[in-house]
């Protein structure tokens, strides 16, 4: 800034220091001029004189030492000349000075043009004498340059210190100009006191910086609002630019894709290089929106890419990955209650149907019919505790109040046991009940499920001479519900999903002995009603330990 400053000033007083040479030039130039045309009348008047006292003497005495005289007579005729022979020599009636001399009422004239006698530009001066002729002075309009020219060197030499004044000047000036000017602090601009001048300027400064950090100020503060609704989604959010690249990622958008925050920047095909993926911001891009199934670390993500537009100018692309694992897993084991339903109550029907149609056509034997009578009651009491236990399960997938009340685990496991007696002697199975009363808060009906089922199904898949015990007990908080069998057992690898709905070991078997799959289930989901835990504990071949744990009170 401090050069640009000095090469102004310093140009600035350049062209003035012309424009003032040429001006002076100018008035020398005119002033010499006046200077001359003085000289040149005065010399005029005293050769005038002399000429009407000696006539042609005069001039041939002062032929080579005064300006050149020409004498002139009235009609024109030249009749003598200090510097030319005036043989060869025209009329001169009509040379403008001699004219006015000659015309004029003043008896003088004067004129300044090129002679082409002399080859130069001439100054003309005429004078009428007593007899009528002309006298005439001229001289070189030379003179006036060379008097000028003369002026000019101390002209130059001043000129030249005026120059170099003005640069150290210049200099001056720009460095005193500039240091206050970056001294300034313009994050403090009202404490500067540099220049008045600039208050204004540094006022609109400290109103702009105001703006500027308010501005500042709302967009963090949206920034950190923005990050913290982000990082606290469970959905990972993705915000792309028109050619790619990221401009914002959450926690749960990196945690699926393997990334962090420094990929912020980088085109989002360095963080996942699925073509999948591609086509669909591409879609996104074309259509303004596209949907993707994706499977991500044993989970399954929903990708929907949305176009970011404004006025009719694409921005960018929004990507929200929802994790659906759960939902698909719903819809499956939906899609495969459905089909287990649909197949467990086909088969009693199909044996009922069958069975009836046999009777109805005659084509069973008198001594034969009550054995399909009873097949069909057996029939129908299997369907009918099929239905109910899926009501049953219904129930709990609503999660609807139900009334509670202060129960004794103990006594719903006694009874539990004795509704089983008749079974259990069946199969040689002993049952036994121990434990203290266990109460706590809950539903009666599906506690007793609880027990009901875990007691059956120790029967069920218990060996001859096997036994069941039943031990209830409890803690400050909890009642423990413990039913340990010496059965068959269950294989670690159907472990995990005997408590799903219609999941059966061995088919077979359950079939076999009447189960309709959904016992476990309910249990399952009536543990989880009362918010309790469910543990399973088996071997093959020596039996299965299931421990219900249940809250006193109930859960808020």
């Amino acid at each position: 800034m401090t050069g640009k400053i000095f090469r102004s000033t310093l140009a600035a007083s350049l062209t003035v220091l012309l424009a003032s040479l040429l001006v002076i030039t100018g008035c020398l130039y005119t002033y010499f001029g006046t200077v001359r045309e003085q000289q040149l009348q005065t010399e005029l008047t005293l050769a005038a004189a002399a000429v009407e006292a000696d006539g042609a003497d005069y001039l041939a005495r002062v032929r080579d030492t005064a300006e050149r005289l020409t004498w002139v007579a009235s009609d024109g005729t030249v009749l003598y000349d200090t510097r030319t022979d005036t043989q060869p020599m025209e009329n001169h009636g009509q040379r403008e000075e001699i004219r006015e001399a000659l015309t004029g009422g003043s008896g003088s004239g004067s004129s300044a043009r090129y002679s082409e006698t002399l080859t130069e530009k001439m100054l003309y001066q005429a004078v009428r004498l007593t007899d009528g002729s002309v006298l005439r002075i001229s001289g070189s309009q030379k003179t006036v340059w060379m008097l000028v020219l003369g002026m000019l060197h101390a002209v130059i030499v001043v000129a030249l210190l005026a120059v170099g004044l003005s640069a150290l000047l210049a200099s001056r000036a720009a460095r005193r100009v500039v240091e206050p000017l970056n001294r300034l602090d313009l994050e403090h601009p009202l404490d500067n006191n540099a220049y008045e001048e600039l208050s204004p300027l540094l006022g609109r400064v400290y109103a702009q910086q105001q703006e500027i950090r308010h501005r500042t100020r709302d967009l963090r503060q949206r920034q950190d609002e923005f990050e913290q609704i982000t990082g606290s989604m469970r959905e990972g959010l993705v915000l792309l630019d028109h050619s790619g690249r990221i401009l914002s990622i959450n926690p749960a958008a990196q945690a699926l894709f393997h990334a962090d925050g420094t990929c912020v920047g980088q085109d989002f095909l360095t963080v996942d290089r699925h073509p999948d993926l591609t086509a669909a911001i591409h879609d996104a891009a074309e259509t303004g929106h596209s949907q993707l199934r994706a499977e991500r670390r044993g989970r399954e993500y929903q990708l929907d890419f949305s176009r970011i537009e404004s006025n009719g100018k694409v921005l960018g692309t929004v990507l929200l990955a929802f994790d659906v694992t759960e939902q698909a897993e719903a819809e499956r084991m939906r899609r495969e209650f459905t089909a287990n339903v649909s197949h467990e109550l086909k088969t009693p029907l199909q044996s009922i149907i069958g069975s009836a149609e046999l009777l109805e056509n005659g084509l069973v034997k008198p001594e034969d019919q009550p054995r399909f009578l009873n097949r069909i009651h057996q029939e129908a009491d299997r369907l009918v505790a099929l239905i109910n236990d899926i009501l049953r399960l219904s129930q709990l997938d609503e999660g609807g109040a139900l009334p509670h009340e202060q129960v004794s685990v103990l006594e719903l496991a006694q009874e539990a046991a004795r509704s089983l007696t008749a079974q259990a002697a069946a199969q040689a199975v002993h049952i036994s009940v121990t434990g203290i009363a266990g109460t706590v808060f809950g539903v009666r009906r599906l506690l007793y499920e609880i027990a009901r089922n875990l007691c059956e199904n120790a029967v069920k898949y218990n060996v001859p001479g096997g036994s069941v015990t039943v031990e209830v007990a409890e803690t400050e908080r909890d009642v423990t519900l413990l039913v340990r069998d010496t059965g068959i057992g269950i294989p670690e690898g159907d472990q995990s999903r005997v408590f799903e709905r219609f999941y059966r070991v061995d088919k077979s078997h359950s079939r076999a002995i009447g189960g309709t799959g959904l016992g476990l289930s309910i249990v399952k989901h009536a543990v989880a009603y009362h918010h309790g835990t469910l543990r399973l504990e088996s071997q093959p071949g020596k039996g299965t330990v299931i421990t219900v744990t249940l809250p006193k009170k109930p859960t808020e």
